[in-house]
């Protein structure tokens, strides 16, 4: 289960909003072996200033994943290309102008509710 931080342009229609969150939850089910209920996707739009990514002023996203440490190198590779693969198809973003970071840590980080810690606690 990761938690996926989505930074997007400000002023798109809800619907591109949507391709991007379903095509990083696609990827994730796909390529990192997440089950297909644990989504948490926080998607914040941002007006273009305020989204560097280098000198690219194209249409742009920076996602943010957060999950336990585990997954090999190749399962994120994988992750990687899927979204960029279909983020290129809908909404339309190149590959290009998608930047990812994985930050892992271990079963004591997550809290889900209830002020427990999820993944030792029952």
């Amino acid at each position: 289960m990761p938690f996926v931080n989505i930074a997007l342009l400000a002023g798109k229609p809800k619907a591109y909003a949507i391709a991007v969150a379903d095509g990083v939850n696609e990827a994730a089910i796909s390529a990192l072996d997440f089950p297909a209920d644990d989504r948490y996707q926080l998607i914040t739009e941002y007006a273009p200033h305020q989204l560097q990514l280098q000198n690219r002023t194209e249409d742009r996203v920076i996602l943010s994943v957060v999950m336990r440490s585990g997954k090999t190198a190749a399962q994120k590779k994988a992750f990687y290309k899927q979204v960029t693969e279909k983020l290129s198809i809908d909404p339309g973003i190149s590959p290009h102008n998608v930047t990812i970071t994985i930050v892992e840590n271990e079963d004591i980080d997550w809290s889900f509710a209830d002020g427990k810690a999820s993944f030792l606690e029952s």
